[in-house]
């Protein structure tokens, strides 16, 4: 096998220098203008290497295509390229820890941070493996710009090498995916694949076919207000009302900080406003619709509780679907799964399916009639400024996408 970490550590340095982060408020398609300036790159890049039907969508997804060297199915490959919104994402200055030598790393930009084995244990078994960081303000963006990188270094490696058996290629990169807008309503026919693969996972050898169901709910709280010092028996503080129904969600079994494995949960993500009306948002998730449901359930029973105890205030809770556990439709049609693990084995990796506590682009594709599977990327503790990746884990990652195509072109 070719040794693509030198390549696949050049992106990633590259891609997530740019600013891509995506925004829930903004109602623009994509989220924002900056995504765009990711989008363009890759194009450019896509049509440098030799793929072909490249074009940049008007709903800001990039598609193109890598001929086929043999029949086999029209397989995808999608990764997105918006980082997430919870985290700072400006400035990212990407580092490579070359050689890592199983101790602590710490951080330029910020002294008090420090990334061990202790904290990230996945770390304890990478030494002497070239580590990708940021510089300690910043989330890193591996997520999913190592998803990026891993499609486009095995995409060159393709076209540079017609000799290697696969069928039609479609690749896909994706903007809005941490914000639960990547996918969307005309992708699955502009697509056009048998079946796709998100590289959007985590540890080396996770195939994954099962994510979290996912609503959001808004909660809008409109209070009564007058000058606070004739307030007396007229004003109705919507923080005071606010706070209450924060208080009055189940804090032991369903918060996200003290939940894990099949858990569910009900997680306030940011509250707005003042004391004359409030705006609180949530995200509600479980792998199973009854479980999804009771929780949606909950909040609108806070909501109206404490609407009860004062009728002088109006709340009103909305809960918009987002995605549904990818399960209901791969487990009765496993094959894309099956082929993922095949391949996994084939370089020597042992394939391993956990359900994922979150979703991807794949869970939206997969409801819409592309089963899409996830495959692993490598990168780990995502979201925040201790975000890493091994870039020995996304040339397996690499390794991994090419015996897929060349298994799926073999006859049977």
């Amino acid at each position: 096998m070719t040794d693509h970490s030198a390549e696949l550590t050049d992106r990633l340095i590259r891609y997530c220098a740019i600013d891509s982060q995506s925004d829930a408020q903004s109602p623009s398609q994509p989220s924002t203008a900056i995504q765009l300036n990711m989008a363009n790159l890759l194009v450019r890049e896509l049509t440098d290497i030799g793929a072909s039907d490249v074009r940049l969508t008007d709903y800001g997804t990039v598609l193109a295509t890598i001929p086929g060297t043999a029949p086999g199915p029209t397989i995808g490959f999608l990764a997105h390229v918006d980082t997430a919104p919870q985290f700072n994402a400006t400035g990212v200055k990407p580092r490579v820890i070359r050689g890592y030598n199983g101790g602590a790393i710490t951080y330029p930009d910020n002294p008090t941070l420090t990334l061990t084995p202790d904290t990230s244990p996945n770390l304890a078994q990478k030494q002497g493996h070239d580590i990708i960081t940021a510089s300690g303000t910043t989330l890193l963006g591996a997520d999913d710009k190592a998803g990026v990188a891993i499609i486009m270094t095995a995409a060159r490696a393709l076209l540079a090498d017609p000799s290697i058996p696969h069928g039609p290629i479609r690749i896909a990169f994706t903007p809005d995916e941490e914000i639960g807008r990547g996918v969307d309503r005309r992708l699955p026919a502009d697509l056009a694949v048998d079946w796709a693969y998100t590289f959007d996972g985590g540890s080396v050898g996770e195939i994954e076919y099962e994510t979290f169901s996912a609503d959001g709910a808004e909660v809008k709280i409109e209070g009564v207000s007058i000058h606070p010092g004739w307030a007396k028996g007229k004003m109705v503080n919507a923080i005071h009302l606010a706070s209450k129904i924060i208080a009055a969600l189940p804090q032991h079994s369903m918060l996200p900080e003290l939940t894990d494995g099949r858990d569910g949960f009900i997680h306030a993500t940011d509250m707005t406003g003042g004391s004359s009306t409030m705006t609180l948002r949530f995200i509600l998730r479980d792998f199973e619709r009854e479980g999804l449901e009771a929780k949606g359930e909950i909040l609108r029973a806070v909501c109206a509780a404490i609407q009860a105890t004062e009728p002088r205030a109006t709340i009103t809770c909305t809960i918009t679907p987002q995605y549904r556990n990818m399960r209901y439709w791969l487990e009765s049609d496993m094959r894309p799964v099956d082929l993922a693990r095949d391949a996994c084995r084939d370089i020597g990796l042992d394939p391993v399916s956990v359900p994922i506590r979150g979703g991807t682009d794949g869970s939206r594709l997969t409801e819409m009639g592309v089963p899409c599977p996830n495959l692993f990327t490598g990168m780990q503790e995502i979201h925040g400024p201790l975000e890493w990746v091994s870039a020995q884990d996304m040339a397996r990652a690499t390794d991994l996408m090419l015996a897929l195509v060349r298994r799926a072109a073999q006859p049977g």
